[in-house]
């Protein structure tokens, strides 16, 4: 059969010679409405009509894209990303996989050198390095210095799958976070490869990948049990989405940001619901924002909880690519492309959208959002009121304001001196901590040694300018620089409670703020470049100084961070800092300035020059003449090539590392870090039927907003966790523990760190943790020993939650540690789209109470036993299934729940056991 049924193939000449394309034009001559498509569904019918065989992508596939309409089908759709992209923490556990289906292939008497990479993947080592030491112009030395001895066995086995993988690219450590270097870098917008032109493509194993959004690329994030059954040829499946229109009118306001703008964007979109759909931006709005305005929305789509927020190619997607040094010809080939293929910005107004959102620009103001939700958002204005009611509601205290004090009680002398390190070697005789006061809000005053200040509830105890969403703006990020310049020609200092970092997104903006001079101003307020990762934003914020840490730990303060980054979860940022706020690095500056949150900074000074006299933020705020003054002298074309010229060398240590050589990885015995994975160790060659459920435990009951950091941790933890008694007993010291992420290739540590996040709430057990209750014995113990005994007593488990479970990172570990759990099912009021995505990909059937129904109103405890009917008996798409709960009186409660299989290609998924399951048996078939 024709692999072009449409007769669609043409020829794009360019200088360069002629490139064969799919053109939707020539499929509108034929009849079909393509300019009334959003852009994002062009693609897609593109990308299915190039890889069209009839058999992974079919002609009903391509009738489902051509008929797109508002309210679409319920039909799957096909999806073959033109390349991968991947982070270390999300990546090291795919290649983990990747290695152990070559050795069971091996094992079967295969040929290993089969499983290979098909497509493309760039891995970027961006979340292993940690703030341990900061303030001082050798933080980022010493941090790389570090992160190289806590990682260099994960860096090796990177550095081996490189050698033995085609197709597979390490960006090494320390040159900047994936995303900004895929906007800066690696995306090309439109990719010429073996003759033919067709759209720039991915996914990514990490959920913020749709920052490329931003300029013209549909990308989006996926578990990396996706990814990896993508970057092995099979096709990604999903139900055709939704596209909601953003329509923006107006310009920003002076004395905004792209922060404050991206803030009430996710505020405003997650309030629409746009969870499992496409959002597309347009409207003359658009016109004022850059590629790096766009990104810094597009980075935020799994915060709305979108799939995309994508804008199309434009005027000013070209002058971003000039800028940031794409080849004179790659940028003309974007442009003729996407002009003769229907991709470019223009007849907006004849697009379809399934609904319409509006926001004008000019209606935003200064902003801030948490403190443990990035759609929780303040006004600037409300921010010091709103922090007192938060205080009451969620901690219980009585917060009285800071001009109702009585400031001889609150205030000790402070201030001044120099906050110390982690590292500097004190113990506690040389740390005195007394409280000065307990009714209402928490204060305690802090003696080091000649230094000595007052910290109390509301005290910014971590300051970050962090993260690509920011990052990758020099609009937010000169800004930044010009408010510390500001602040040192007034006086003003950091308080020194604060510890403060900077860690950009790639080195290009460390060079744009050293050629501006305002480096050496952000430095002097002790924001110096602790390293080019996530940092703070994963949860890499290192330990609190040893006094602030005691201060806090003993005295039950309620200490805030500020970073400018995307995520605030609970714990996730450091797990002694119960509030923490997303904000442009601008505010960041200046809280960290202030030392606290309880301060209205459009009313009260940020502190006092060496004259008494007040300073406030409007004093030091720059304006935007001054900010596009500075990037227009400082930025260059030059930069980029600089620093992407070197992007894949790597540092001397990078250099130095030896791998080996084999096709098949030699597993070690005596690793912590990288152990085989034990999926697909001795899988039958034919799909085994699946059973119904039967008899099975609840292991825990969560309420609603559980996320992907509640189920599976990314930060550190401690010695008497299930974890850490693991490495203990392997004889690793705990300051050699490092962190769950970068333990994502051990099972062993993982699957005892499933549902440990410290603020996790069982609902079967009265305390915050990973505990649970076995309810056959009434014994309250870890999550992980529970599932022991279950497991023991073959007893299937089940997790019973609310809405919106699994919210956040595209964490593929936190549905393996559900499965290694013996977890069978989840039932819960709502999925965020990459969890029940990867819980099937699993094997984990994703179960949905029907419309109104929650554990609550059916009088579910999760001490019932649960039995599951009709998975035996013949699944199909979206099938209800019948459940039962025996009551510990034993009556027995039956309702129906849905099984979120929602495609035919999903049932063959979870029969097999999981995603990856099904590509190994397709291998061992042929």
């Amino acid at each position: 059969m024709s692999h072009d049924p449409f007769q669609i193939k043409q020829i794009l000449e360019t200088r360069e010679g002629g490139l064969t394309y799919w053109s939707l034009l020539e499929l509108q001559r034929q009849g079909y409405a393509i300019e009334k498509l959003p852009f994002s569904i062009r693609i897609l019918l593109e990308n299915a009509c190039r890889n069209f065989d009839d058999f992974a992508i079919t002609q009903e596939n391509l009738e489902t894209l051509l008929n797109w309409t508002p309210q679409p089908s319920d039909r799957d759709i096909p999806f073959k990303p033109a390349r991968v992209l991947m982070q270390d923490f999300t990546g090291v556990p795919a290649v983990v996989d990747i290695a152990s289906l070559r050795a069971e292939a091996v094992r079967k008497g295969k040929d290993p050198n089969k499983i290979n990479p098909l497509i493309p993947v760039d891995l970027v080592v961006d979340h292993s390095v940690q703030v341990d030491f900061f303030g001082t112009n050798y933080s980022y030395k010493k941090n790389v210095d570090v992160e190289y001895e806590r990682n260099g066995e994960r860096y090796e086995f990177l550095k081996w799958a490189q050698k033995s993988f085609d197709n597979f690219s390490v960006v090494p450590p320390g040159m900047g976070i994936c995303h900004q270097v895929n906007l800066e870098y690696l995306a090309q917008g439109v990719i010429a490869r073996d003759g033919s032109v067709f759209p720039d493509t991915l996914v990514g194993t990490d959920s913020h990948t749709p920052m490329v959004n931003g300029i013209g690329v549909v990308g989006w994030g996926v578990g990396g049990i996706e990814a990896e059954a993508a970057l092995l040829g099979q096709p990604i499946y999903f139900i055709m989405p939704e596209v909601v229109g953003l329509r923006l009118s107006g310009k920003l306001p002076l004395g905004t940001t792209a922060t404050d703008m991206v803030l009430t964007i996710t505020k405003l979109l997650r309030d629409h619901g746009v969870v499992g759909k496409f959002v597309e931006v347009f409207g003359p709005g658009l016109d004022s924002l850059s590629v790096p305005d766009r990104a810094t929305i597009s980075n935020m789509s799994p915060e709305f909880g979108c799939t995309v927020t994508y804008f199309p190619i434009d005027d000013r997607t070209l002058d971003y690519m000039v800028k940031t040094n794409r080849p004179a010809e790659q940028v003309r080939l974007v442009e003729s492309y996407a002009k003769a293929n229907l991709l470019w910005r223009e007849n907006e107004d004849s697009i379809t959208y399934s609904s319409l959102v509006e926001l004008d620009l000019g209606t935003v103001e200064p902003t801030v959002s948490g403190p443990k939700r990035p759609q929780d958002k303040i006004l600037l204005r409300n921010f010091k009121g709103k922090f007192g009611e938060l205080l009451h509601e969620v901690h219980g205290r009585q917060y009285i304001p800071m001009d109702q004090r009585d400031e001889s009680r609150w205030y000790a002398e402070g201030g001044g001196g120099q906050p110390m390190g982690s590292g500097d070697g004190l113990g506690a005789k040389d740390i005195e901590i007394e409280t000065k006061i307990k009714d209402g809000l928490k204060t305690v005053v802090v003696k080091h040694h000649d230094e000595k200040f007052a910290l109390h509830d509301g005290s910014v105890v971590i300051a970050a300018i962090t993260s690509c969403t920011n990052t990758s703006n020099p609009s937010v990020m000169v800004g930044a620089g010009l408010i510390a310049k500001k602040a040192r020609q007034r006086g003003l200092d950091v308080k020194p409670w604060v510890k403060t970092s900077l860690a950009p997104g790639s080195k290009v903006v460390t060079d744009y703020l050293q050629n501006a001079g305002l480096l050496d101003d952000l430095e002097a307020l002790r924001f110096h470049v602790v390293g080019y990762g996530c940092t703070s934003c994963i949860g890499n914020s290192g330990p609190l100084p040893m006094h602030i840490a005691q201060a806090v730990e003993e005295n039950d303060l309620v200490v805030a961070s500020v970073l400018s980054g995307n995520r605030n979860f609970e714990a996730r940022v450091h797990p002694q800092v119960k509030m923490n706020y997303l904000m442009s690095p601008m505010l960041v500056v200046a809280y960290a300035l202030a030392g606290r949150v309880d301060v209205d900074l459009n009313e009260e000074p940020l502190g006092y020059d060496p004259n008494l006299e007040p300073v406030y933020l409007k004093d030091i705020w720059p304006t935007q003449e001054e900010i596009m003054e500075v990037i227009g002298k400082v930025l260059s074309p030059k930069d980029f090539e600089k620093n992407y010229g070197e992007i894949f060398a790597g540092n001397e240590q990078w250099q130095a590392l030896t791998a080996p050589d084999d096709d098949v990885y030699l597993w070690s015995a005596e690793s912590t870090y990288i152990k085989e994975a034990p999926f697909f160790q001795g899988i039958t060659e034919e799909v085994p039927e699946p059973s119904d459920i039967r008899e099975a435990r609840v292991l825990l009951k969560l309420g609603d907003s559980i996320t992907t950091d509640h189920i599976s941790p990314a930060g550190s933890f401690r010695a008497d966790s299930a974890a850490g008694r693991y490495l203990a007993e392997r004889g690793v010291p705990v300051d050699q523990f490092n962190s769950y992420g970068s333990r994502r290739g051990n099972d062993e540590v993982m699957v005892r760190g499933t549902f440990a996040n410290v603020r996790i709430k069982n609902q079967l057990v009265q305390k915050e943790g990973g505990y649970t209750l076995h309810v056959p014995s009434g014994e309250e113990m870890t999550v992980y020993d529970a599932s022991l005994k279950y497991q023991a007593d073959q007893t299937p488990l089940l997790v019973l939650a609310g809405k919106e479970y699994g919210s956040g990172s595209s964490r593929d570990w936190a549905a393996k540690g559900t499965n290694l759990l013996g977890i069978k099912a989840v039932l819960a009021e709502s999925y965020e789209r990459i969890h029940r995505s990867n819980l099937v990909g699993m094997g984990v059937l994703p179960l949905q109470y029907v419309a109104g129904k929650t554990a609550d109103s059916l009088g579910l405890t999760g001490k019932e036993v649960f039995s599951i009917e009709g998975i035996s008996a013949g699944l199909t798409p979206l099938k209800s299934l019948k459940v039962s709960a025996k009551r510990t009186d034993g009556s027995v409660l039956t309702f129906e729940a849905v099984a979120r299989l929602d495609s035919a290609i999903e049932i063959a998924y979870y029969k097999n056991g999981g995603i990856l399951h099904y590509v190994l048996r397709q291998f061992l078939a042929r």
